[in-house]
């Protein structure tokens, strides 16, 4: 009688057992740590700080198309009112700045006084500072909470997550698909963008919240140091949030999600209920999305409702689609050299050229031939810049 040995192997983390989130969180980590080093902050000031802004904003870019990659590449749900909850996220977070900073802006400016302000004094005065723009005096009721960071900080999560809970709840229980649902969440983005736009809508109408990037209480604090701040905090957030939606797409619940989007009707005869997995991811990337703009929008120093048009949508729908949906890593990349070119031509580093009979402005054309590359891709690499990256992948493995 022989005796059965079961060798029993130690569990390997998530990480481990996923070397391409080492990979990514590695590569996020040494561009982080080279930054850093390269800054005016605490570096050899090879790098500007305008430029440290935009790489911070770039990798919020990046944490929203993550959030638009699980939501339509993995679940199949072409969401284009996405950015509505980025851009509630900064302005959930853009209160607390502005009116700390005017708070701190009306303490002073009452400090010379003989008599000390009464409290509905201060009020009145950060009410006028803030809506006199608008025609306004009076802190409207949704500012309530404006003066607790906290508590905006959970209603960076909270507004834009219940605002998906129901959207998502009413759409999915009345099973609308496809571009049904793509158009709802269109018109539900236009909607908001349109209520904002209205200046008794509480939030300064088109004027939006500015001054963002000076944070309270930190005015001796030099902006250098402040975007460096902002670049560690989206390099964390975006390390958290791929980790996050690895996990969720790998196991049984990755497989459920990609079911649904290959084939709905059929994961829903096998007794899955789908509406409850499409509500869930719906959710909890209108949140990932909201968080991502709560760290863009104090970076970008300004948000008004503009940046909530249905037209933001639609790029990061492009964005991730160049990068290769369905992918993680090609959503990244996607986000990063679209967010990154369009800094550069955009921004005037790139010179304009001569043509004889015209000047090319790529400020003007740039947009153009971002859309020449959305067809270029969608034609000839339809799974993307990932799907590039995986087949060279393939080849290596080959040989």
């Amino acid at each position: 009688m022989s005796d059965n040995k079961v060798s029993i192997q130690p569990a390997r983390s998530f990480v481990l057992r996923n070397p391409s989130v080492l990979v990514f969180l590695m590569v996020l980590s040494i561009i982080t740590i080279g930054a850093t080093f390269m800054s005016d902050a605490f570096g050899l000031g090879l790098l500007s700080t305008s430029f440290i802004k935009t790489l911070g904003k770039t990798l919020c870019l990046c944490l929203i198309a993550i959030a638009m990659d699980l939501v339509w590449g993995y679940c199949g749900i072409l969401s284009l009112g996405h950015f509505a909850f980025f851009g509630l996220g900064g302005y959930m977070i853009g209160m607390w700045l502005m009116y700390e900073r005017t708070k701190d802006i009306v303490l002073n400016s009452f400090a010379g006084q003989t008599l000390p302000p009464t409290s509905q004094e201060i009020s009145d005065a950060i009410g006028t500072q803030i809506f006199g723009v608008v025609g306004g005096s009076d802190i409207p009721l949704i500012w309530y909470f404006a003066d607790s960071l906290l508590a905006q900080l959970l209603l960076v999560v909270l507004v834009p997550g219940i605002l998906a809970l129901v959207f998502g709840w009413l759409a999915f229980r009345s099973r609308v698909t496809g571009v049904y649902l793509s158009i709802l969440t269109q018109a539900m983005t236009l909607a908001l963008a349109l209520y904002l736009f209205q200046n008794d809508s509480g939030l300064r109408g088109n004027n939006g919240l500015s001054g963002l990037q000076n944070l309270p209480g930190l005015t001796d604090v030099s902006q250098s140091v402040i975007s460096l701040w902002f670049l560690w905090g989206s390099a964390i957030m975006l390390g958290v949030a791929y980790l996050l939606a690895s996990w969720v797409v790998t196991g049984k619940f990755g497989n459920i999600i990609r079911g649904i989007r290959d084939d709905e009707a059929r994961v829903r005869f096998l007794g899955y209920p789908v509406e409850i997995y499409k509500l869930f991811i719906f959710t909890l990337t209108a949140i990932i999305a909201a968080v991502a703009g709560a760290l863009y929008y104090p970076q970008a120093g300004i948000i008004n409702p503009a940046e909530l048009a249905p037209i933001a949508s639609i790029y990061l729908a492009v964005w991730v689609a160049i990068g290769g949906r369905g992918r993680l890593y090609g959503a990244v990349i996607g986000a990063a050299l679209v967010s990154l070119l369009s800094s550069a031509f955009t921004g005037g580093q790139v010179p304009d050229i001569p043509l004889g009979f015209a000047t090319l402005h790529w400020v003007d054309w740039w947009t153009v031939f971002l859309g020449f590359g959305f067809v270029l891709v969608t034609l000839y690499a339809p799974n993307g810049i990932g799907g590039l990256v995986d087949r060279i992948v393939r080849k290596g493995d080959d040989t």
